[in-house]
């Protein structure tokens, strides 16, 4: 075999290889998220896997309490409706550092990332979105 065919092929495996690491590493990394009614429709088939939910701290569902292990924090995930209407809901149980944008009355948008069991979503991690729009406060 010439030079230039050995190049050629290696220069193939190479760029083979590369591709097959790029696609199996986005494929690992890219978790997707359900809405809360995505999440009702399916989550028996979603029990004890690892799971994002997004939704909204419904108002007036959170409790908190220091730990040994951090703060625990228990609410209700509703969907994002905005016309005040509760909605079906999610109760999730987390242990850990509460997010600075977390609203402790409740209405944050967030995205929990856990385990669904026994009713509840035991979140392992809590991460707040950004408002879409920021809006002057009322009188300022």
């Amino acid at each position: 075999m010439n030079r230039k065919a050995r190049f050629a092929i290696a220069a193939f495996l190479l760029a083979g290889a590369v591709g097959y690491l790029m696609y199996s590493g986005i494929r690992q990394a890219a978790v997707y998220y359900l809405t809360i009614d995505e999440f009702l429709a399916k989550k028996e088939s979603l029990a004890n896997e690892g799971i994002r939910v997004a939704g909204r701290v419904e108002l007036g569902s959170v409790t908190k309490r220091m730990t040994p292990h951090g703060e625990e924090l228990n609410f209700r995930l509703g969907d994002f409706r905005t016309d005040g209407a509760a909605g079906p809901a999610v109760p999730v149980h987390f242990i850990g550092v509460t997010p600075d944008m977390f609203k402790a009355a409740g209405g944050s948008d967030v995205i929990v990332e856990g385990k669904y069991r026994d009713g509840m979503l035991y979140a392992q991690s809590v991460l707040t979105s950004c408002p879409s729009k920021y809006e002057a406060e009322a009188g300022k």
